[in-house]
């Protein structure tokens, strides 16, 4: 498969923004060019277009399916596995939210809540300590059923709330804009 410079470029944009987020690079990479592919690919397309090592690619397109954004399909005539990844930009974001929140938030909130009922019998730890450490999972809870109510919303109504921002906040008691 031949990419268009544009496409190289988004390729490898994506590559790099995925380094920032904690991805690995080839996986981001593949992320885009399965995204932007017009047909399912097989692993061999994927090590031409790219050309990265077979055994990145397998490894890849293992993280990819473990995160939901990528599948296997198959094609008439061919028996390798072919792989299509998520076309809706709104439930690719939807999808990388929801698996970042079961695999980072989620456990953060397990051990804060230890901490909490353990704090509360720590004769050795300070109460600044255990307000400090009461902030981040009030937080967090916070953010956690945030995101569940969040997650039940059509992405129409949800796209609708955030092109209104910030400018919901002036119905609200107390709102002020930050300088």
């Amino acid at each position: 498969m031949n990419l268009s410079p544009t496409a190289q470029k988004f390729v490898l944009h994506w590559g790099e923004m995925g380094t920032r987020w904690g991805v690995n690079r080839t996986v981001a990479q593949i992320h885009a060019l399965l995204y932007l592919a017009e047909r399912p690919l097989s692993a061999d397309d994927i090590v031409e277009t790219l050309g990265v090592a077979r055994s990145n690619v397998s490894n890849s397109l293992k993280e990819l399916q473990s995160w939901k954004l990528v599948r296997v399909s198959h094609v008439m005539g061919d028996r390798r596995d072919h792989f299509t990844a998520l076309q809706d930009v709104w439930e690719i974001f939807r999808v990388i939210l929801e698996e970042r929140k079961r695999r980072e938030i989620d456990p953060t909130l397990s051990l804060l809540r230890e901490c909490a009922i353990e704090g509360s019998q720590d004769k050795e730890l300070e109460d600044d300590t255990l307000a400090r450490m009461q902030a981040v999972l009030d937080f967090l809870e916070l953010f956690s059923a945030t995101f569940e109510d969040y997650q039940r919303l059509p992405p129409q109504t949800l796209q609708k709330m955030l092109k209104m921002g910030g400018k919901v906040a002036r119905f609200l008691p107390g709102a002020k804009e930050r300088p």
